[in-house]
């Protein structure tokens, strides 16, 4: 079981001894009329659960609050969470409860699987709001699909996208000449140097994207991946997976016994040159990374031949928070051509924007740095092809069946 159904099956156990009467759901306010949200909102206090484990994210989020506090008068207060699933279970726990308002959550950092379960679960405010913000026009819809499907599932306008990500390697150019740009090529390398290649545990999400990286590449039928996974092809469709990385495992950094826990211990290895290959989901990492001194400027990222998975990640506010206003205020300020701009500078975070850049106004294009310009981002045209992320039910899968295989640290 993942550790979100885990979770999620934690809650639902609270079903048996919710005996509090049911309150009334706090208003849901009308998006059409902005002027009168941004009056409700001011004052308003919104708690943002977010992924606390980078700096440069966290450093973002606080110039964010620092400008909604001057401008709206918001106070958005970071909630850091190792993983988001907590804060899905607590929003359904409360659910469960009778607590239709007054939740400990008014914002909250999501996609994926987490958005499915939330979505699933009905703890999302509705009806749908993310498509009728003022800032909403800036959004590249048509050349950046996934910022309105999420793991293949349409999201209506129940979450606002916040920023793009991709899988993407890393690779030190002084010191590996020809890096491994196809999965075979991949094991021929760690074969020839082995201990100098990992990946992280799942069911971390960067663990999970290389999981899911191998099923898109190595399914017999990829048409399966697009619908929930059904018994009778789910052994013939992750043994592809498995054999691979059995294929890897005895080359792997530490023989493959232990795996770094998470994302930024994979990046620790990198930087101390423990291994020579690493990942990372977002295209403008090693970029953002060489900027605040923690990797040598001789990285350089690229992906493998063929395309590498990615997907956009999103905010989206849970059908009981009581500063509603406050958050779709926040949501929108996120949006602004301003924000995305800050939040895409790799000297600040460097998170690949939702928005059609070449649509802005001239002034606001001036905003956003030339990717062309730096030797450690990655163009448009050399990002291509993006895969589409599977089901949400196959990284479920993909997580159970890794634990079964390998266990944990």
């Amino acid at each position: 079981m993942t550790f979100l159904k885990i979770l999620l099956a934690k809650a639902l156990l609270a079903l048996a001894f919710a005996v509090s009467i049911l309150p009334a759901a706090s208003e849901v306010p009308n998006v059409a009329d902005w002027e009168n949200v941004e009056k409700a909102a001011e004052g308003q206090t919104v708690y943002f659960h977010a992924w606390g484990g980078e700096p440069r994210i966290n450093a973002y989020i606080r110039w964010a609050a620092a400008e909604l506090k001057a401008r709206y008068g918001i106070e958005l207060v970071h909630v850091k969470v190792d993983d988001i699933a907590q804060s899905v279970s607590q929003v359904l726990a409360e659910k469960i409860a009778g607590r239709n308002r007054a939740g400990e959550v008014d914002l909250i950092w999501i996609n994926g699987e987490n958005f499915a379960a939330m979505r699933e679960n009905n703890l999302l405010m509705r009806p749908g709001w993310a498509d009728k913000l003022p800032n909403w026009r800036y959004v590249d819809t048509e050349d950046k699909p996934t910022t309105t499907v999420d793991f293949t599932i349409p999201t209506k306008g129940l979450e606002s996208p916040w920023g793009m990500a991709q899988l993407v390697f890393l690779y030190d150019s002084a010191q590996v000449e020809d890096p491994p740009r196809t999965l075979d090529a991949l094991v021929d390398f760690v074969a020839a140097n082995p201990g100098r290649f990992t990946y992280p545990q799942p069911p971390d999400f960067l663990g999970n994207t290389f999981l899911k990286q191998l099923l898109v590449t190595l399914a017999p039928d990829p048409e399966v991946l697009s619908r929930p996974v059904s018994d009778d092809v789910l052994d013939e469709t992750l043994t592809p997976v498995f054999d691979y990385l059995e294929r890897l495992r005895p080359n792997l950094w530490r023989r493959g016994q232990t795996y770094p826990r998470n994302v930024a211990e994979n990046r620790r290895l990198f930087a101390d040159s423990e291994v020579e290959i690493a990942m990372t989901f977002n295209p403008a990492d090693a970029s953002a990374a060489i900027e605040n001194k923690e990797l040598p400027d001789t990285v350089r990222p690229y992906v493998l031949d063929g395309g590498t998975i990615g997907n956009s990640h999103f905010v989206a506010i849970p059908f009981n928070s009581d500063a509603k206003p406050g958050a779709l205020v926040t949501a929108n300020f996120l949006l602004s051509p301003e924000a995305q701009a800050i939040k895409a500078d790799p000297r600040i975070w460097g998170d690949p924007t939702v928005l059609n850049v070449a649509e802005l106004p001239v002034i606001d294009q001036t905003l956003f740095a030339d990717a062309d310009e730096n030797p450690a981002m990655l163009s448009a045209s050399e990002l291509a092809p993006t895969l589409s992320e599977p089901h949400p039910s196959w990284t479920e899968e993909l997580e159970r069946a890794w634990l079964e295989h390998y266990g944990t640290n």
